[in-house]
């Protein structure tokens, strides 16, 4: 029986809003669909900071809709809440996916999926079609055989052969009946970027940040006075929000924060009630204005399982080497997805500067202009703010872990 490893990277940390209805609901539900993935994220890392990105682990599976047949395929779609074989679902989303890699002076966004195939694999033309087709997607032939292979390549530099000019939709050399991975999908996605408004370096200092228990640190917060979007609102709970956007250069993307106007407020009280259209309305009432934002560094780094969260969503034949539905990949059958890794960073930091031993001072004054500290746990989205794309979401809940 072959395994199928499906690795999900995102290196570091944007949908279109058509016209029409369609386009509208899907931007929704794809933000909806993000939002589920946080949650169930979250509720297994309890009182830990969070990053993931909601692309990263959907464009596999996206791929994967169109080698699933029968049970398998039908599981899929009801997880995801569309299917790729819908031709304006399918249109839709190569239409969003072809605007997002983007460069721009101080700004650099990737997308990237990339098919490793052991030697051997037969694959259907039809099937390598749309790979090539959808997400900036590529098939790269790599022996898989060897140890540890699987996780290399998940890491970006495992073994790897070229596919020459032979067919691809067919790879040369012996196959063999092992065990490993004979195929590994890698999702990556990358970020870089300046600020529009940059953080100065010298005007970060040590403050208090509350962690969730009340437990108080000094963390490196970072300071700037600019024209940001700002908004207060109220969930459906009842619960007072602070919302901040801050731009990226060139508006390639920007960071949403969402912070709790009560410091008591945890953000588990918060989570359960962010909905894609909240976060819709809340973004459209952002009101610009002239404020002192207080942002502390953080780095976040994680590695999970996604196998459980997609087993309890109703993803369930598609791990089993038994009732796994994968005929259209190659045309055989024994292919299952034997794991689902995701691994996602971030790091919000001033642009430009490098770690050191440094002491900075700032003398506060009392001011007349309004302030937004982020010195207590708040939720974050890297988005991109014409079509609400979600890059990446997660949690600050200790800048200093």
């Amino acid at each position: 029986m072959w395994s199928l490893l499906l690795a999900l990277l995102l290196l570091h940390v944007c949908p279109t809003r058509g016209a029409s209805n369609l386009h509208e609901d899907l931007t929704l539900l794809r933000t909806d669909l993000a939002l589920r993935l946080y949650r169930s994220v979250a509720a297994a890392g309890n009182q830990t900071n969070l990053v993931l990105s909601p692309a990263g682990a959907f464009i596999p599976l996206e791929l994967l809709q169109f080698g699933a047949r029968g049970n398998t395929g039908r599981q899929l779609a009801q997880a995801l809440g569309y299917t790729v074989h819908d031709p304006k679902v399918r249109e839709w989303l190569r239409a969003v996916y072809a605007v997002l890699p983007s460069t721009s002076p101080g700004a650099k966004l990737e997308l990237a999926c990339i098919l490793y195939v052991q030697t051997g694999t037969p694959l259907t033309p039809c099937f390598v079609e749309q790979v090539s087709r959808w997400a900036n997607s590529s098939l790269e032939l790599a022996n898989l055989r060897e140890p540890n292979s699987t996780a290399m390549l998940a890491n970006g530099w495992g073994p790897r052969q070229t596919t020459g000019d032979g067919p691809v939709g067919s790879a040369s050399g012996s196959g063999g009946g092992v065990e490993s991975g004979q195929l590994v999908l890698v999702s990556t996605m990358s970020f870089q970027s300046a600020w529009r408004h940059q953080f100065s370096f010298s005007d970060t200092q040590l403050l208090p940040f509350t962690c969730p228990q009340g437990l108080a640190l000094e963390v490196p917060m970072m300071y700037q006075m600019a024209e940001v979007n700002h908004g207060q609102f109220q969930d459906p709970a009842g619960h007072q929000v602070g919302v901040l956007e801050l731009p990226y250069l060139g508006n390639a993307a920007s960071l949403l924060l969402v912070l709790p106007r009560d410091r008591d407020t945890p953000l588990s009280h918060i989570e359960p009630h962010l909905t894609a259209s909240l976060l819709h309305t809340w973004t459209a009432s952002l009101k610009r204005a002239r404020m002192e934002v207080f942002l502390p560094r953080f780095r976040i780094q994680n590695h999970f399982d996604l196998k459980n969260i997609l087993y309890s969503w109703g993803v369930i034949d598609l791990f089993d080497p038994l009732r796994a539905n994968l005929k259209g990949i190659s045309g055989q059958d024994g292919f299952y997805v034997s794991e689902a890794i995701h691994k996602a960073k971030i790091e919000v930091s001033e642009e430009g500067t490098k770690a050191s031993a440094a002491t900075a001072l700032l003398l506060l004054k009392r001011s007349r202009i309004p302030i937004f500290k982020a010195d207590r746990p708040f939720i974050f989205f890297l988005r991109e703010p014409n079509t609400a794309f979600v890059f990446s979401i997660g949690r600050v809940l200790n800048p200093l872990h």
